[in-house]
């Protein structure tokens, strides 16, 4: 077959038999069809072979025309926050629970991967967030996130106080346990059980959600992709408040510490069928109502 990727790299959750038989069934159906394939050093214990070209997943981005990811969408965060400057394509082969990044079925992964491979796929650029944190006006720490970046109290139950400012013109100020920025991509996710809007992954915006505001007229607030969101830390009580990107541990924040969340320049390009549909994804994932 007419092949329009030649080097494969391929990754998966460790640890999970699901994805072991996964990665074991495309690294066979890879080398069978005579493929380049170098697979994530620590996703080498999975797969039963000795002669196997291994790298660290950050290299992957530098040697490989297309990268698969084999697990749940938390996997595909962690591998899209960590490849998206090099601008590989991401595949996702869904091991996972809900699966709206890694959208190929197990059962159907041999059938999608040859059209994938003969040209037959499109491509659905994802924009990521950066955030950075200031403590004096020194820098404190910074992330990345695909999905969401949130303000929130930490390992304690309380209420925390910010001031959300938005390209420098103030916002609001707020009592709540805490605040969700997310892109699109993020929009089905955290965002969305807090009542936040589903946005299509096209659009280019960002959605700022209240989490539990201690007032009836807070409401989310959709603004330009473009935007720099500043979050300026208030008064607490207890143990420290919390900056998470996509849900990973958190970095403690204080009093009067700013918040900045920017888009970041670099996009993931995640792969999808040509049969992939945005809205059929939602009616299947979220049980949206069917026909009567």
């Amino acid at each position: 077959m007419d092949i329009h990727f030649r080097n494969i790299g391929l990754m998966g959750r460790i640890g999970n038999e699901l994805v072991k038989q996964s990665l074991q069934q495309i690294f066979d159906y890879l080398q069978k069809h005579n493929l380049h394939t170098i697979i994530e050093i620590e996703t080498a214990a999975e797969i039963a072979n000795p002669n196997l070209q291994t790298t660290s997943l950050r290299q992957l981005g530098e040697l490989c025309d297309l990268i698969i990811v084999v697990g749940g969408d938390g996997c595909l965060l962690s591998a899209a926050r960590a490849l998206a400057p090099y601008g590989t394509p991401l595949l996702g082969v869904n091991r996972g629970r809900l699966g709206f990044l890694t959208d190929i079925l197990p059962s159907e992964m041999e059938i999608q991967l040859e059209k994938i491979l003969t040209g037959h796929y499109k491509i659905e650029p994802h924009f990521l967030l950066s955030c950075e944190i200031k403590r004096k006006g020194r820098p404190l720490g910074q992330g990345d996130a695909l999905n969401d970046i949130v303000i929130h109290p930490g390992k304690a139950v309380q209420m925390i106080e910010f001031e959300l400012y938005i390209e420098g013109e103030f916002v609001y100020s707020q009592r709540s346990d805490g605040l969700i920025v997310c892109t699109p991509t993020g929009s089905t996710a955290y965002s969305l059980s807090a009542g936040g809007s589903i946005m299509h992954p096209s659009l280019d915006a960002l959605s700022i959600t209240p989490m539990c505001p201690h007032t009836l007229s807070s409401r989310p607030i959709l603004i330009n992709g473009n935007s720099e969101v500043k979050i300026v830390m208030g008064t607490y009580k207890g143990e420290s408040p919390q900056v998470s990107c996509d849900g990973q541990a958190g970095i403690p924040i204080e009093t009067d510490d700013i918040v900045y969340i920017r888009k970041k320049p670099q996009k993931l390009q995640l792969v999808h069928p040509l049969q992939h549909n945005f809205y059929e994804v939602c009616r299947s994932k979220l049980g949206w109502g069917s026909k009567l």
